[in-house]
Formats: structure tokens, C-alpha cells, sequence
């Protein structure tokens, strides 16, 4: 279940903590933040539940604040059974920020490795704090982006890395060739 976060006042004042640290990348000061927080909800995970599932298209209209606990964060493989495992975040962690600005289905598995307490904000949310405060809502939405273009960036070192390791494999491999003919 959740409930408005502002029900909460020592959660509520952690979640604004939170989201003026450079650890998450946005740009907000703290009155900024509390208007933020004044549109989220507190929700629960018990050890073990999945938090978000990648390719969900149906509820993938809001992002989390980790306030409490750790998520394990993977992807499928290939056999889908074969997950690739991401890494293990906590507190002050963002997910989900991707589908609240697109609406397009999860790009990842979020597990609770703990039980994990977590502030949503919701399309809605967001939509409401547009509406009523759009300078937060800006500086909100480039701290989003932000984050997600480091994502990409640090995708595209791994891509080159993985480029590199492929083509001295592939080079190894025909020296092998070469010496068996």
C-alpha cells in the first residue's frame, strides 16, 4: 500500500535530504525538494519482491527513491532465464526514471534484497508539480536527464571496451587459424 510521503515527516524529511545531494544528480536546493516530496508516496518491499520488471508496460509510470534497504538491479539474458546481474544499490538510489518521462515499459528487474522503504513519484505527481511549481519541475526534469545521458555515456565506454575485447579475440583467433594451416 502506499500513502502520501508528507503522512511521514521523518521520511519525507530524508527524501528531501536525498534529492539535494550530488549523489543523485539534480539540481534542486532543499525548498525545491520539498515540493518534489510533496508529490510523492511512500511505499513498502518486503526481502525478495520484485520493485520494478523489466518490459512492464503496465505500471511503468513512476520512479523510486530508495529511502531504506537495497535492490538488486538486473536485465535479461539470453535465454531469459539467464538474468545479467546489474549491481546492488540503496538509499538515495533513483529508478525508474526512464519510464516516468516516456511511459515505455521497464528496461530493467529491480529486487529487493532487503526490505526497502521508497518514495514514488508518479506521472501525476509530476504532472502536478508542473502545474504548480514549474521552475522545480525543470530544474526536476534536467537532473533526469542528466542522469540518464552518464548512463549512456558509461554504456558507450562499455560498448567501446567490449568493441576492443572483440576485435583482439577475433585477431587472436585467426593467428590460431593461421598457425593450424
Amino acid at each position: 500500500m502506499s500513502a502520501p510521503l508528507s503522512e511521514h515527516p521523518g521520511l519525507a524529511q530524508r527524501a528531501a535530504v536525498m534529492l539535494c545531494t550530488p549523489h543523485t544528480m539534480l539540481p534542486l536546493n532543499a525548498d525545491e525538494a520539498a515540493c518534489v516530496v510533496a508529490q510523492m508516496v511512500l511505499v513498502h518491499y518486503p526481502p525478495r519482491a520484485t520493485v520494478l520488471r523489466e518490459g512492464d508496460n503496465l505500471r511503468a509510470n513512476y520512479l523510486l527513491l530508495l529511502l531504506e534497504g537495497d535492490v538488486a538491479v538486473d536485465t535479461l539474458g539470453d535465454p531469459p532465464s539467464a538474468a545479467v546481474e546489474i549491481g546492488v544499490i540503496g538509499a538515495g538510489s533513483i529508478i525508474g526514471e526512464m519510464a516516468l518521462l516516456d511511459g515505455a515499459p521497464r528496461s530493467a528487474t529491480c529486487t529487493a534484497v532487503s526490505p526497502v522503504q521508497a518514495a514514488g513519484l508518479s506521472r501525476l505527481g509530476l504532472e502536478r508539480l508542473i502545474a504548480e511549481h514549474p521552475q522545480v519541475a525543470v530544474k526536476l526534469l534536467i537532473g533526469l536527464a542528466s542522469r540518464i545521458a552518464e548512463r549512456l555515456r558509461a554504456l558507450g565506454d562499455q560498448l567501446r571496451l567490449y568493441s576492443q575485447l572483440a576485435a583482439s579475440l577475433q585477431a587472436e583467433l585467426e593467428r590460431l587459424r593461421a598457425g593450424q594451416a
